[in-house]
């Protein structure tokens, strides 16, 4: 059922609803003044009669009454009117009167049946005489069926007319979304462009926003897989090629050449692989994939984790620092990244701090969040490639790394709310990674 349907009848429903109760309401009033109109003719009838015959010679005080006519007695058409006595003789009778008599006894008004027909008369007392006059209930209900089919004609009519009114507006209401339908039928499937529709009514502006921000979002989805699939292109290939070679080499030589060569192939093996995790990690991460394994971990336990994970035979290079009063508060974030990030910084500062020198690892808590400082004792970075660090594949100098693991660490900082900072200077880099710890 389309939007236009459904508004229409949920609206008209109700319209149609308030409408019939208020019509109703007017036609039982209507017909309640009709009724008293009706009955005010016959007082009114009755009146006159009494004041006519004040003015006519004495009529007949016994014996069956005289018989005159509507218009002698001056009653509408179709209206009875008998004239009695006090005692009951009726003195005189109009030609509508049915053959039976009127009953009188009671004064005001009052409903018979006559003759099998139901009639609602009114009698008035003027002096000896007993005035009565009379019309039938059937005349009465057409009459007032006539006037009320008259009333609810015109009510119906406005009626329909409203409802098609409505139609014709809710259809116009809703023109500003079948051109938002139209315009995203007629782009092409491949097509990110932000949606251009106007004018537009403010009630649909939000809408238009969030769908252009999320052809946007779409839009820079693709773009980084794009950059990523041909970044892992370009650098898996590399490690591919020497490995294929050094195989090659060994095949051909014997003796010492032949062991360095599959060392080399080997080491080019243990490079892909890492290249691999690496990629795959920060496609989990960059992705909506979840790390909460349900495990939580405090700055300390996290740190201590980092350092066993670093690179192997290195990882007594590097010194942890924990002040007194750390906080043991667990990290308002899944201890998988967490340890992954302060891996990669560990990892990346051992690669570029030259032969034995440390690399020194401090905690420090600042309020609800803590800081993790890592620093290298080697030549610094430039201070025009600082924003570099954190692009895909990006290396500086000589580096042997694949040139993801700060890539990594800046997706885990947007995606658990961390900060990440880095200061070179001649003695080294220093990193700083702020995580938030969960409120105790």
């Amino acid at each position: 059922m389309s939007l236009r349907l459904r508004l229409s009848l949920t609206l008209g429903a109700a319209f149609a609803m308030i409408w019939a109760l208020a019509a109703a309401w007017m036609l039982s009033d209507l017909r309640n003044q009709m009724m008293f109109s009706l009955d005010q003719r016959l007082v009114a009838s009755a009146r006159m009669v009494a004041g006519l015959l004040e003015q006519l010679p004495a009529l007949p005080t016994q014996g069956e009454g005289s018989h005159l006519s509507a218009e002698q007695l001056s009653v509408p058409g179709g209206m009875a009117c008998q004239v009695s006595s006090l005692r009951g003789e009726i003195l005189a009778r109009s030609h509508s009167t049915p053959e039976q008599m009127l009953e009188a006894e009671q004064t005001g008004f009052r409903d018979q049946m006559i003759e099998g027909v139901r009639w609602r008369s009114f009698t008035l007392d003027r002096g000896d005489l007993r005035i009565t006059t009379a019309d039938r209930q059937v005349e009465r209900e057409a009459l007032n069926m006539s006037v009320l089919l008259a009333a609810s004609v015109p009510v119906g009519a406005a009626l329909l007319g409203c409802l098609w009114l409505l139609w014709l507006g809710i259809g116009r209401g809703l023109a500003p979304l079948n051109r938002m339908r139209d315009a995203l039928m007629r782009r092409s499937v491949d097509s990110l462009e932000p949606l251009q529709v106007a004018p537009l009514p403010s009630e649909l502006q939000p809408l238009l926003d969030t769908q252009n921000q999320l052809l946007q979002r779409i839009g820079k989805t693709i773009e980084r897989e794009r950059r990523l699939t041909g970044d892992a292109a370009h650098e898996l290939r590399s490690p591919l090629t020497a490995i294929k070679t050094h195989l090659q080499v060994a095949r051909m030589t014997e003796g010492v050449a032949r062991d360095q060569a599959l060392g080399r192939a080997e080491e080019g093996a243990d490079r892909l692989h890492r290249t691999l995790e690496q990629l795959l990690l920060l496609a989990r991460v960059e992705g909506s994939l979840s790390f909460d394994d349900g495990v939580q971990c405090s700055a300390e336990q996290a740190a201590r984790l980092a350092i066993q994970d670093a690179t192997s035979g290195q990882r007594e290079r590097i010194r942890l620092h924990l002040p007194l009063g750390l906080s043991s508060a667990p990290l308002e974030m899944p201890s998988a990244l967490s340890i992954a990030a302060l891996r990669n910084l560990l990892d990346n500062a051992l690669r570029h701090t030259p032969g034995d020198a440390p690399v020194e690892l401090s905690l420090h808590t600042e309020g609800n969040r803590v800081r993790f400082e890592v620093r290298d004792h080697g030549p610094g970075i430039p201070a025009e490639h600082l924003p570099n660090l954190t692009q895909r594949f990006w290396r500086n100098g000589q580096s042997t790394g694949c040139g993801l693991g700060l890539a990594i660490v800046q997706a885990i900082v947007q995606r658990c709310d961390c900060v990440l900072t880095f200061d070179s200077r001649p003695d080294g880099l220093r990193v700083e990674l702020t995580m938030p710890l969960k409120p105790q």
